[in-house]
């Protein structure tokens, strides 16, 4: 086996291929060294070998384990998962000492609840599994392990409730899995970019979490949860604007302060889609809707700025857009700082020299505050993106325009589908009885 073994990894350093002899047998090892547990393989294997307190053959036989291995084509492949091979008395077995690196105990980090769990998705798929499992005690829980990427055979597991689940959008993300085909997988990210395909939406149609709560939530409502192998995100399939508009923070405070939060949230989201529009329209056209003393207002703040409104707009959100990127990229502790000072100063510079009027920077600052009110990033970056066309139609057409944009925008959410489901539509909730059992098409 050994000699088999390093042809097939001729040019391979850290392959470990050793022959063992006690009284009773030899037998032959091989094993790549990064990917394995060093003192599983000394306790499970070379320790017990070597004693002879225990017959190894005995233990190889009666240990489920050591598997027995027929194919010699799966040898290549056990090894670079992590697998010791071992051949005994003309029998190859292998042994799973997979050596997993993750962050332990980890803690939600894009996610923060108050009141909520605080543990987030782990790295380590099983502890994945298991934080799942804990939350969602259901006999009716499935797990299916699918495999994707030609080189990086990346492990990907499909989660659902057998009794809840719709069967038309299983079939359809069993298929998309199944026809997936890349060389390497690394993320969720990527993984939502394949699943949706070539499609170009502008809104995204798969929810990416962290928080265990949220996916057993999602799981009780019949939705599919897609875990990756080495990522602490899953993917909830399929998810609506509603979804994405929905903080984990809203199921545990009270009926009314969630209430309050939810209007505050969707009317965030039209200030920041819909003020800059409004600001140039208003300014532009229409300046007889403001009262008389707030045109005087706006009109002596801009006296000393020598460009049109659309101008001054374009330059403050030019300048937020790249405050926010920077305090992307920037290392976390001097990120916040970065922007603060960076903002303060910017903001400031920019109305003492006249490029901007004061009235702009607060319309910025509004603008910039309210996108940060949607819970779920992936739907704050589409909607940082809607705010420019209509910036664009207000700068010819003025308020109509605005008008105008607002219902293309409308019809075009209610024409978007995710995994054949309306993206647009409130799903109520599923009653405990309405499932039946073996709903779900068996392969």
């Amino acid at each position: 086996m050994n000699e088999r073994i390093r042809l097939l990894f001729a040019e391979a350093i850290d392959i470990k291929l050793e022959n063992l002899k006690n009284s009773e047998m030899s037998i032959e090892v091989a094993y790549i060294e990064p990917l394995c547990e060093e003192k599983k393989i000394s306790d499970f294997i070379i320790v017990p070998f070597i004693k002879e307190e225990y017959s190894f053959q005995a233990q190889l036989d009666t240990n489920p384990d050591y598997e027995i291995l027929e194919d010699v084509a799966m040898w290549q492949s056990l090894l670079l998962r992590g697998h010791v091979l071992i051949q005994a008395n003309g029998v190859v077995y292998s042994f799973k000492a997979e050596r997993v690196i993750c962050i332990e105990n980890s803690q939600t980090q894009v996610e923060s609840a108050i009141q909520g769990p605080q543990i987030a998705l782990s790295e380590n798929i099983n502890i994945s599994l298991n934080l799942i499992r804990g939350m969602y005690p259901s006999p009716d829980l499935s797990v299916e392990e699918h495999s994707i990427g030609s080189l990086s055979k990346t492990p990907v597991f499909a989660l659902f409730d057998q009794r809840r689940v719709d069967p038309t959008v299983l079939d359809n993300v069993r298929t998309k899995l199944t026809t997936i085909n890349v060389e390497m997988l690394h993320s969720a990210g990527e993984l939502e970019k394949l699943l949706v395909g070539n499609r170009k939406h502008l809104f995204p149609t798969i929810l990416i979490t962290e928080r265990p709560d949220r996916i057993t939530s999602a799981i009780s409502k019949g939705k599919i949860i897609i875990l990756v192998k080495g990522n602490m995100f899953a993917l909830i399939l399929p998810s609506t604007f509603f979804d994405f508009m929905h903080a984990v923070e809203d199921d545990y405070d009270s009926y009314w302060m969630t209430r309050f939060l939810i209007f505050l949230r969707y009317t965030s989201t039209l200030l920041t889609i819909t003020l800059p529009a409004l600001y140039i329209s208003v300014v532009s056209y229409n300046p007889e809707l403001f009262r008389v003393q707030l045109a005087f207002s706006i009109a002596g703040s801009r006296s000393a700025v020598p460009y049109p409104s659309f101008i001054e707009v374009f330059i403050m959100l030019f300048m937020i857009e790249t405050l926010i990127e920077a305090s992307i990229r920037l290392p976390r502790y001097i990120g916040s700082t970065a922007t603060t000072v960076g903002g303060l100063i910017l903001g400031q510079a920019a109305q003492q020299a006249g490029l901007v009027s004061s009235i702009m920077i607060i319309v910025t600052s509004v603008v910039a505050i309210s996108n940060f009110v949607i819970p779920v990033n992936s739907l704050s970056f589409a909607v940082r993106f809607l705010k420019y066309p209509l910036i664009g139609i207000a700068i010819f057409f003025g308020i109509t325009g605005v008008a105008v944009g607002l219902f293309i925008y409308i019809t075009y959410l209610c024409s978007l589908r995710s995994f054949g489901k309306p993206y647009m539509r409130i799903f109520g909730k599923l009653r405990p009885l309405e499932g039946d059992v073996g709903q779900v098409k068996i392969k």
